[in-house]
């Protein structure tokens, strides 16, 4: 009896796949695979000429010892003028994420339960909101501040304070544990906080609370939302480019206390639903000797700004409804303006990143749509070539799935955005840090790995930064996952019915 056939589908992707592979080895490869032949014909005249021949055509030619030195002075000065000019690398040391306490924990019951009560009178409101929780893929053990526990919540000044002062110094302190660094020595500080922006600033207050130096370099950002930690990132780089020897601190977070919003609108209760406590403190250095402990080299950062677009400026904005309370609006258009400021993003980000094979395709497939069919599908490269691991913005369910179905990523690849929203909720501009976490936790990051974090932010904005880890990373005892790793992954149904 013969044997079965394969099915002609399945042949064909087969070879599909191992065609495919070829392709990548032969272009990625391709001046590698050019010289071997060339040296191998190189050699094996040497091995013909013999040990006289080449012994006399060395004594044939005749040095001049002025061309010798201006040869010489001349590599030098061309070396000392790419090292000079050479950026300088920035490392990040290591970073720290604050880990709330049990007492803010938001159970959906606890939740719901506080939502029927301050909307009493809109029973539509309250609805839309649990329809919101049982599809958001945010789990039990969230956390919001303890003026939002409050029936009605109490959103005061100092509460805000208060919240504040607790998640920003809970990161410092364990980033000073981690490190040993002391706060004397900080010689850069950045703190971005979108929403929550007192006088005396969040930086004057962390120079107040830990007396650090009076000439240290320190900026406040705000109003640059969930993707406001790599645009800090990005001006510690460009400051540590013209400070040498120097480290700069970074501390993202989001004070929710005075934005929860207490009105009825539904655009505007959407983040009530998503948003919750966080934090993270981040040292980065440019100094030689921290190449040795540091867990990441920065490689490349990338900044996309749709703002000169109305309807990308207006997507996420801070207004007051018909009763004057302060809330945030997110439009129903923002998941398609997301994807166009992503596509923007990997426009710039991909010929840093993707190898020769794919930015060919790429390449390929935009001459062709230009010239001969604009209506061929465009070639999305495979980032999954560039990359080892993906830092998604944990800014919601639709985010990260959206994310996920137009980089083609695996569930594998978005598993740390989606533990993160589900452990700590949309924690802003942290988020992409306690994802970090979480993939260093599992025990999965190799020397050699490439990171790509990316986030999304009013204005609108996309922002994406490439790290390469220095060294395979152990499995930490400490952090925001400590207690709850071993749990993880979970399984998260398309709909938790309350």
């Amino acid at each position: 009896m013969s044997s079965p056939k394969m099915p002609d589908h399945l042949s064909s992707s087969v070879k599909h796949k191992y065609v495919r592979l070829g392709y990548q080895y032969l272009v990625n490869n391709f001046l590698t695979l050019l010289l071997i032949p060339i040296m191998a014909y190189t050699a094996l005249e040497l091995f013909r000429m013999g040990p006289e021949e080449i012994f006399n055509h060395l004594n044939s030619l005749h040095f001049n010892l002025l061309h010798i030195l201006c040869s010489s002075f001349l590599v030098i000065f061309v070396s000392t003028v790419y090292f000079m000019s050479k950026p300088r690398t920035v490392y990040l040391v290591d970073y720290s994420c604050f880990k709330p306490p049990v007492t803010c924990r938001v159970p959906f019951a606890t939740f719901m339960e506080h939502s029927r009560l301050n909307l009493i009178d809109t029973p539509k409101s309250v609805e839309f909101q649990m329809r919101i929780l049982e599809r958001s893929g945010l789990g039990e053990e969230t956390c919001l501040p303890p003026a939002i526990h409050y029936i009605p919540p109490t959103p005061t000044m100092d509460a805000a304070r208060s919240e504040a002062e607790l998640v920003i110094f809970t990161a410092m302190d364990d980033l000073f544990k981690k490190t040993g660094l002391k706060p004397k020595d900080i010689d850069i500080l950045i703190v971005n906080c979108s929403l929550f922006s007192p006088t005396p600033s969040l930086s004057a207050m962390i120079i107040n609370k830990y007396k650090l130096r009076s000439n240290i370099k320190s900026l406040n950002l705000s109003g640059m939302g969930c993707s406001a930690s790599l645009i800090s990132v990005d001006v510690a780089r460009d400051l540590l480019q013209v400070h040498p020897n120097s480290n700069a601190v970074i501390v993202s977070t989001e004070i929710i206390t005075p934005n929860y919003y207490q009105g009825k609108e539904r655009a505007m209760l959407l983040p009530n639903c998503l948003f919750r406590m966080g934090a993270a403190a981040i040292l980065l250095s440019n100094r030689r000797s921290d190449r040795w402990r540091a867990k990441y080299k920065l490689c490349h950062l990338v900044r996309t700004h749709r703002g000169a677009e109305d309807k990308s400026y207006y997507c996420v904005y801070q207004q007051e409804d018909d009763e004057s309370h302060v809330g945030i609006n997110l439009n129903k258009d923002l998941m398609a303006i997301a994807g166009e400021a992503l596509k923007s993003n990997i426009t710039t980000i991909g010929p840093l990143v993707l190898p020769a094979s794919e930015q060919l395709l790429f390449l390929t497939s935009l001459i062709g749509r230009k010239i001969f069919n604009a209506k061929w599908k465009p070639y999305i490269p495979d980032f999954k070539m560039a990359f080892e691991h993906f830092c998604i913005h944990a800014g919601g369910r639709a985010v990260i799935d959206e994310l996920q179905k137009s980089l083609q990523l695996s569930a594998e690849h978005v598993e740390a955005s989606r533990m993160t929203l589900h452990r700590f909720g949309n924690t802003s501009s942290s988020s992409l840090w306690y994802e970090l976490s979480y993939i260093e936790a599992k025990g999965k990051m190799k020397k050699g790995d490439r990171v790509w974090q990316i986030a999304f932010g009013s204005g609108f904005k996309c922002n994406s930064a490439v790290w390469k880890s220095n060294r395979t990373i152990k499995t930490p005892t400490e952090g925001p996952w400590s207690d709850c790793i071993d749990r993880y992954p979970v399984f998260i149904p398309e709909v938790v019915k309350l």
